[in-house]
């Protein structure tokens, strides 16, 4: 009997090692996980305030008549990628690397984004469709910096629940080189929104800050850059930017520089993109 209990005893402090031990793996992994998932969910919804700004600027270009047929195509393939990804944040998406939100204050707050989505995206389908009309100009500019601004403030709210999943400087690097990609569209945008004679005088001054915004926050994000890699790709950066500054700041909507500006936007956000996922890529 001695022998019976000593052997159940023994049984049972083996399997009370294997319980306590297992979680430790389980836990590692997952904290692993939830690091690069973090500063994924972080790109990505960063990536969607920039995708509001790209969106308005192509239906802008179409009103202009500038490489309207391409400019139509990206619009619905931006269209779709904003929709896409939003419920993939929302859903999680495997394509996309994106695990299902479950915070429920976030969750809330991408309920307000999908509201708003779901208005804005019924005059760009209209511009899509090739009827870039007043009424839908109009309705875009209205709608996207509201829109932007919701989805700006889930970045936040996604930043702040990483925790310590990333660290806070991480978070906030990953962020704000994110919102450069936005700046890029955005004082696009608001060139375009001169050139269609949409609040000129007021998006004249919106523009000249956004080229304000997107120069100090690249000098600041290159001053206290560490990683020689991610540096030279800022530097890249700042030679684009150098070349296409003047239009912005001069809000010069002359035929030779609206056809500059959509030869160079993309460009510039692309450079800046791979900035962005050279910051990400970092935090794993």
């Amino acid at each position: 009997m001695k022998k019976l209990l000593s052997v159940v005893a023994m049984s049972a402090c083996l399997t009370l090692v294997a319980q306590a031990e297992a979680p430790k793996t389980d836990a590692k992994t997952e904290v692993t996980q939830t690091k690069e998932q973090g500063a994924n969910v972080i790109n990505l919804a960063g990536k969607q305030r920039m995708l509001t700004q790209k969106m308005s600027k192509e239906a802008l270009f179409i009103a202009k008549g500038i490489n309207a047929e391409a400019n139509t195509k990206a619009l619905g393939e931006t269209a779709a990628l904003f929709d896409k990804t939003l419920k993939g944040l929302v859903e999680g998406d495997e394509e996309l690397k994106l695990p299902k939100t479950t915070d429920k204050e976030i969750l809330a707050q991408l309920e307000n984004v999908s509201e708003l989505w779901a208005s804005m995206k019924k005059s760009i389908d209209v511009v899509a469709g090739g009827k870039a009309d007043k009424a839908a100009l109009e309705a875009i500019s209205k709608e996207n910096l509201p829109l932007l601004k919701n989805m700006n403030q889930a970045v936040q709210m996604y930043a702040k629940a990483s925790g310590s999943k990333l660290s806070p400087e991480m978070a906030d690097t990953i962020n704000r080189a994110g919102k450069q990609r936005m700046l890029t569209q955005k004082m696009t945008k608001e060139l375009l929104l001169v050139a269609n004679g949409i609040d000129a005088d007021a998006n004249k001054e919106n523009a000249k800050k956004t080229a304000e915004l997107f120069e100090s926050t690249l000098k600041d994000l290159t001053d206290n850059c560490k990683d020689e890699k991610i540096k030279a790709q800022l530097d890249a950066v700042a030679k684009l930017w150098a070349d296409y500054k003047d239009i912005v700041v001069k809000a010069d909507t002359s035929d030779d520089s609206l056809k500059k500006a959509e030869e160079m936007n993309i460009p510039l956000l692309k450079e800046m993109n791979k900035a962005v996922k050279m910051y990400e890529a970092s935090a794993k």
